[in-house]
């Protein structure tokens, strides 16, 4: 029973993240994610319900159109692949429970903003604006195991703390960024939203090192934060309590 739950809840994130990709590439974009329905952007031929089965569309098709043989972005298979092994993580580790409902809205949410900002370089203010409402009211029916005020200050501080780098560095971080950790700070509360900021930091720098040494970019080159950001976030509502934990035994 337990196998066939996890394969539904699979399949469930697989489908959505096929749809978090229409929001994430047309949003920017300005286009409704409703009409016109899923099209090759090469040739506009409209795809068909063989072409729309996530993931294994793309693996059929060998990542190109059917009609034109363009190459498709394989951000769409791992869009989709990484919803659905998110969805399963949060179902392992949560069960089904209200704070699984907050943990879904934050992977949904996360998904999204890491394919748009790996393809425009920018997280949607309306994206943001739309969840941040949402996390505020599964806060309040789903209070988690913090204070009210560690989220309020979760939300000032972990926003505020990118506006200070992006001021005191002249656009060395975006407003994106910043608004991306108003929005989580209300859902993970002050001490995680900050585990998370230093582990978004890290893994960019690793990120970073590795995309020179293999000079896949150039120094000074803009690299997107927000999919660290999106990791760093995910690592720390899932394992921030344990690292605190374990950061206050080293000092004791």
């Amino acid at each position: 029973m337990t196998l066939l739950i996890e394969s539904y809840i699979f399949i469930i994130g697989l489908v959505l993240g096929s749809f978090f990709n229409v929001v994430a590439l047309r949003v920017p974009a300005k286009q409704s994610v409703i009409n016109p329905p899923s099209a090759c952007p090469k040739c506009g031929t409209k795809l068909k319900s063989r072409d729309l089965i996530p993931v294994i569309s793309y693996l059929f098709s060998r990542g190109k159109c059917r009609h034109c043989h363009t190459r498709v972005s394989i951000l769409y298979p791992l869009g989709e692949l990484a919803t659905g092994l998110l969805f399963l993580w949060v179902y392992v580790h949560l069960g089904i429970t209200g704070e699984s409902l907050v943990a879904l809205t934050l992977v949904s949410l996360l998904v999204i903003i890491t394919v748009s900002d790996l393809s425009y370089m920018l997280i949607p203010n309306k994206i943001l604006m739309v969840f941040f409402p949402i996390f505020i009211v599964l806060r309040f029916i789903f209070p988690g195991d913090q204070a009210w005020w560690s989220y309020v200050l979760g939300a000032v501080i972990g926003g505020g703390v990118i506006v200070l780098i992006a001021v005191l560095s002249r656009g060395g971080m975006g407003m994106g960024d910043a608004k991306l950790l108003v929005v989580c700070g209300a859902v993970l509360g002050l001490s995680h939203i900050m585990v998370a900021f230093v582990l978004a930091c890290m893994i960019g720098s690793l990120i970073g090192g590795v995309l020179l040494l293999l000079k896949i970019t150039k120094r000074k080159q803009p690299i997107p934060f927000g999919p660290s950001l999106a990791l760093g976030i995910l690592i720390s509502y899932g394992y921030g309590s344990d690292m605190i934990k374990a950061y206050l035994t080293l000092l004791g």
